[in-house]
Formats: C-alpha cells, structure tokens, sequence
C-alpha cells in the first residue's frame, strides 16, 4: 500500500539549525519503526555474571523462546578470532603464549584494548567503512590522478584517532567541523574558517560521486548519503514516490538540492618549487617535440580528414548539420548533441595505423618515432593532486527541479523544488550551509536513525549479521531488528559514549555472545531444531574470512607482510597505481613484501579489467556502489588460488624457509609453529603424527605441508 509521507511533524531547535523531530509514520502496515525516536530501554534483570548488558538483552530472547547458549569458546580460539576481527591480523604465536599464560580475569580485556589502540585496527575497520561509502581508485567516469587514496588514508587515520562518529559524518559532507565552520574577523565581517590540514581529504567521499554529468555529483551524493546514514533507500524516490517507505519524489529532489551548488575542485598538492620545477620541464619537451608534432599533424591531417568526413556521413542529417557548424554557431543544445557525438568522432592517433594505407604505415611510425624521441629525458614528474569538492556560489542561485525519469536533460520546470530533506518541516537556518544545516540534522542525538544504523553496522562486523539484517535499508520492506530492545540500547549507549567506535566496538567483543563457541554440542540439539538460523545469538556464528584478510593470513604466515599504514593503492598484476610489493610474476618469486590488501587497487572500467582477479574471486565489489554486505560464495577461482597461484607458490616457500629457519631443523617444532603462524593453534596429535609421517624428516617437504594448511577450511573461516 502507498504510504503518504505528509504525517506529524514536531519541529526542535538544535544549535543554529532547525531540526525535525517526527511522529511514527503509521500506515495499514504499522509504524515505521526506524522513525520513532528512541528511548533507552531498561536493562533486563538477570544472572549477576552477565556485567555486560549486552548479554542480558540476549538471554531474556533466548529463555523467552527456550533456547540455551553454548559454552565459551577455547582460548585460543577466541584469541583468533578477535584479532582478525578486530585488526584482519593473525595472533602470533607469541601472542598465542602470552595469552594462554595470562591468567588474570582481565587477561581477554587486555588483548581487546591493545588490538583496538592497534593502527591495523583502523586499516581494518576502514575497509569496512569503505565498502559502505564506494571507495574505488579508478572509475570509468572518475578523472586521472585524483589521489583518491587520501580519502582512504584519512578514515583510516581517523579511526585511529577514535574521531566521533558524529564528526566521522560531519567532516565527509562538509570538509569542517562543527565548532570550526566559519571565523570572526575584528571588524566583524565573518568567513568560512580554513579547515584543519588533512581534513580537506575527508571530502573525498562527495568528489567520488562526480561523473560525466554535473548533476551526477549531487545524485551520487543523495543516495550515498541516505543509504550509509540513514539506512533508506531514498535512491527509489529518484522516478516516483517511493511505493514502500515514507519518501515521496518531491522529498528526494530536494535533498538533491542540498548538493546543487557542488562542483569537483582539484587541489594541486605540490610544492612550490616542484610545479615550477615541472612547468620548466614541460615547456622544454613541447619546444623540443613542436616541429616534429607540426610535421607528423600535417602528414595524418588528410587521412583524419577523410575519415571524419566518413564517420559524419554515417550520422542523422539533423546531426549531420549541427557537427558541421562552428561551435560558436551552435546552440546550447546544439552543442550537447555536438559533445554526445564527439566520442565517435574522435580519431585516436594510436588507432590511426588502422586506416592508412600500406604505403604511409612506413612513414607514419618513423614521423612518431621522431616525436617520441624527442621527449625523452623530459618527462615532467608527476605532481600530486586530489579531487575535492567546493560550493560554487553562482549554482547556489540557480533553481532545482524534479528531473523526469532521473534524466538530468529533462528538468521539469513548472516542479521547482526548495533545498531540505525527508522527515523535516520549519524553517532551514542555512547560514553555514546548507549541507551544513543537513550535517547538522543527521548527527543530531534526537534523530533516530543516525545512531541505529551506525551501531547496527559495527554490531554486523563483529556477528557477521546485524540485528537489522539489512543494513542499508531500514525502511518497511525490511523485516525489522531481531531485538529491537537491545538496537535502541546500543543506540542511546552510543551517544552516551559521545560516538565513540571504539568504545562501542569494545563492548560488543567483551560480551559473552561474542566470547561463545561456533561450535554446537549434542545437548543444543533442540536449541539447533527451535533456531536452526541462529537469530536468537545462542552460539557463536562461523564466518568465512573475507578477501582482505585471507591474503594477510597468508603473507603474514610467510613472514612477508608490509604493515607501512598509509599510501598509494597498488595493484598485484603488476599495473601501476604505486610500488608493486606483489605484482609481477618476478616480485612474487622474489618473496618481496607484500602489502595489506586494504591496500590494493579496485576500481572499474569498461576496457580493462581494474579490480585483481584475487579480490573478485573472494567476492569484493569494484566500488561503483555502495556495499553494505559483501556476498559470499563458495567457487572453484577461490579453491584455485589457494591451489596454484603465483602468491601461494611464493608464500608457501616463504613459510617453508621460515619453518626450517625458526625450528632449528626439529621437525616436530617446525609442524607446530606451520600450524600456529595459519591457523594460530597447535596440532591435535593426531594431526601431528600424519604431518610427521608425511614430512619423513625431511625439511624438503615442508612447502608441501604449508600448501595443505593453506588450503584447510579452518584457515578461511573464523570459528
């Protein structure tokens, strides 16, 4: 049933801004649960043991359906698993002792603590958060050298400073904190203050959704922002009113609004000295190339010419005139149709041998040849450069409308639409901004869905489920929270904390559910039957480790693992987004290091293929979308990596070197340190006598032991 999204609104003042707070949205269906605002339910009674209020939210579910948890999980399995949850690392096997000789009760808060002060916690759980935001380092519509990577950097450096939340979202949408937006001068004339160095970075994420198209930016924006913040899929609004959710067309329009007057920037981030450096070097190679440019245009002109003269001829008549008109003479319309054409017109110099005849391909090479070599020994050095976003005051003045079908070329202009966003009705004070005034909203403890979604998306990454399963879309086509008690708890605990991750995420893996065994007894048997699904949190979930840390298992194994925090992507294929660590076939034979996989390229592009065949195989997304859960399938590409790639050849004689180096050539040691640097526990006996029966003492064989832990299921799953 179409639910109208006119419904009670109760308008607040928060600081400056006009916020909205909202009456449940009520249909035939009920309410829209995500709208109510929350309150802090009470902690349910229970056993004294359960200190953390976690567990008392989960034990009053699982008794009122009479469900049992399991046990707690052994040491070291746990140790396991919090490290690669918490860091993507596994525990060493120094690590793996201390933890086992720790027998005070804090022993577990300890590791907790110290993983999270960790920088590869940030490394971590930034990629997370990238998923959620489309991180990519190349896109077919993104331009080159935006040194995208500094928007990756710097939620990384942010979560290691343990940012709030609340100015985690501030900051990506307006490039400044709250308190530090605007400046008063002595004479009284107020400013936009200059933002904090670094923080400029953090406006990445709006310059990701730039596109061929100036209204893309703005689109990008709107259905990034509401399906990572606000858990909606205001994106369905983009066509029609949305059928589902309290959202209506008019709604999504004028949140476009809010992100009208944005235009990409691109912040030259060289120095003085190295831009005039390379502007010499430049001017230099153009004096050096200019006559044998001159000579080899003049000798393809006619062929271009000719071929041109083709390819027009091909065209509509309509179109056929306007392409032969000056650009002065053209409309404006007439120059979009000229600008839609232009890439099959385009000649590309190094597709021209195609056409000329046998008789020029000689003369040709040897007129480019010459042009080649006389920029040689000049190349300008790249300068960095990084694509942010800036509010364009003319566009400020222009008027919205609601776009037809989502075409930006048809504008509906008898539907002007004003600047503002779903759930909000008064007065905006867009003094700072207007994305400002929004910023303002969303973060604001009084909404409901900024501190629900949040929490719910940390809650996902360490259970491998949310308690909203769907953490994008809070909207009524969803089934809602399993335990909404406790997702409203967490909620209000976060903005006590004052947004804190950290905190957040500490008391999340101290809970006894995060602490219980994956694995389920034969007394469970009827909590197996009544919650076949594991809904109600009575054991811990197996997960399948994802791409990223599977590979920093497996290099992290072989004592070849860069853990450098920071820097250009690059790409283990041997393409050049930065150092290789990993590409080509010589790299990986050679044992160098190899850096995190948090760090490798992914990308699209109609032409190539920009995502590494590793990370598509372990079911990364490329970064054209939002991806709030990853898929996970079991294929044959995954069985084959861990079978026979480059990087399991290299990190299997890594590991046997290591083996052979750190045993001191006992055999029986080397079998227990292969099994504690994969999978981070001791051999069983029985899995100590068949590797001792296999090896035959002879350390030869120990690459071939490191290839068959390699590719166990326990070392691509967390139990």
């Amino acid at each position: 049933m179409r639910i109208s999204s006119s419904f009670p609104r109760v308008a607040t003042l928060v600081g400056a801004v006009v916020v909205a707070t909202l009456s449940p949205v009520v249909s035939s269906e009920g309410a829209l649960w995500s709208l109510v605002p929350v309150t802090r339910p009470a902690v349910p009674e229970g056993d004294a043991a359960m200190v953390n209020p976690i567990d008392r939210f989960l034990e009053a579910e699982r008794a009122a359906k009479g469900l049992a948890a399991v046990g707690p999980a052994d040491k070291l399995t746990l140790l396991r698993r919090v490290h690669l949850d918490l860091t993507g690392l596994p525990p060493s096997p120094a690590e793996q002792e201390a933890f086992l000789a720790d027998a005070s009760p804090d022993a577990y808060e300890k590791v907790v603590d110290r993983l999270l002060a960790s920088e590869q916690h940030a490394v971590r759980y930034a990629r997370h958060w990238l998923d959620v935001l489309r991180y990519a380092d190349t896109d077919e519509k993104m331009g080159p050298g935006t040194g995208i990577y500094l928007w990756r950097d710097w939620v990384i450096n942010a979560l290691g400073e343990d940012l709030p939340y609340d100015q985690f979202v501030q900051l990506q949408l307006t490039g400044r904190r709250v308190n530090e937006r605007s400046q008063m001068s002595p004479t009284g004339f107020r400013s936009r203050k200059e933002p904090r160095p670094g923080d400029i970075f953090a406006l990445g994420f709006l310059a990701r959704g730039v596109g061929a198209d100036p209204q893309d930016l703005a689109i990008n924006a709107v259905d990034t922002v509401s399906s990572a913040f606000m858990g909606l899929t205001i994106g369905c609004a983009k066509c029609h009113d949305h059928k589902f959710d309290p959202v209506s067309q008019v709604d999504y329009y004028s949140m476009k609004a809010l992100f009208d007057p944005l235009v990409a920037k691109k912040i030259n981030l060289a120095s003085a000295s190295d831009l005039v450096a390379a502007g010499k070097v430049m001017e230099e190679t153009q004096r050096k190339r200019a006559p044998f440019e001159k000579e080899l245009g003049a000798f393809l002109d006619p062929y271009k010419t000719k071929l041109r003269e083709e390819r027009i001829q091909m065209l509509p008549p309509d179109v056929q005139v306007v392409i032969r008109k000056s650009e002065k003479e053209r409309t404006v319309a007439e120059q979009k149709i000229a600008d839609d054409y232009f890439p099959i017109l385009r000649i590309d110099n190094d597709k021209i041998e195609e056409v000329l005849p046998g008789d020029a391909i000689g003369t040709y090479r040897d007129l480019k040849r010459k042009v080649d070599e006389a920029g040689r020994g000049n190349a300008a050095p790249e300068l960095p450069a990084f694509n942010s976003v800036d509010v364009d005051r003319a566009r400020e003045q222009e008027k919205s409308y609601i776009l037809t079908s989502g075409d930006p070329t048809r504008p509906e202009h008898q539907n002007e639409v004003k600047a503002g966003w779903p759930f909000a009705s008064g007065e905006y004070d867009f003094r700072d901004g207007r994305i400002e005034a929004f910023a303002d909203w969303l973060t604001s403890p009084s909404n409901p869905l900024f501190a629900r979604v949040a929490v719910n998306r940390l809650w996902q990454w360490h259970f491998g489920l949310g308690l909203q399963k769907t953490p994008s879309d809070f909207g009524l086509q969803s089934d809602g929270p399993s335990h909404p008690a406790l997702l409203d708890w967490l909620a209000s605990e976060f903005v006590k904390q004052g947004y804190s991750m950290r905190q957040m995420n500490r008391l999340m893996v101290t809970s006894q559910a995060y602490r219980m065994s994956s694995e389920v007894p034969s007394e469970s048997m009827a909590s197996q039957e009544i919650d076949p699904g594991d809904t109600w949190l009575w054991h811990f979930r197996l997960q399948r480790l994802e791409a990223e840390p599977i590979w920093d298992s497996i290099h992290a194994a072989a004592g070849r693992l860069d853990l450098q925090v920071g820097g250009r992507s690059f790409d283990p294929n041997g393409g050049g987004q930065g150092r290789n660590n990993g590409g080509d076939d010589a790299a990986k034979a050679s044992g160098s290091p190899k850096r995190r996989a948090a760090y490798m390229i992914r990308g699209y592009s109609p032409s190539r293929d920009v995502t590494p065949g590793f990370l598509q195989s372990f079911d990364v997304d490329d970064g054209r979308v939002p991806c709030p859960v990853r898929t996970q399938t079991v294929t044959a590409p995954q069985s084959l990596f861990l079978m026979n790639s480059p990087e399991i050849e290299a990190a299997t004689t890594g590991l046997a070197a290591r083996l052979k180096d750190e045993s001191g050539g006992d055999m029986n040691r080397a079998i227990e340190l292969a099994y504690r640097l994969t999978i981070a526990r001791p051999p069983s006996s029985s899995e100590s006598d068949r590797a001792a029966a296999y090896l035959e003492n002879n350390p030869e064989r120990l690459k071939q032991l490191s290839w068959l832990i390699f590719n166990l299921d326990e070392f691509t799953y967390v139990r």
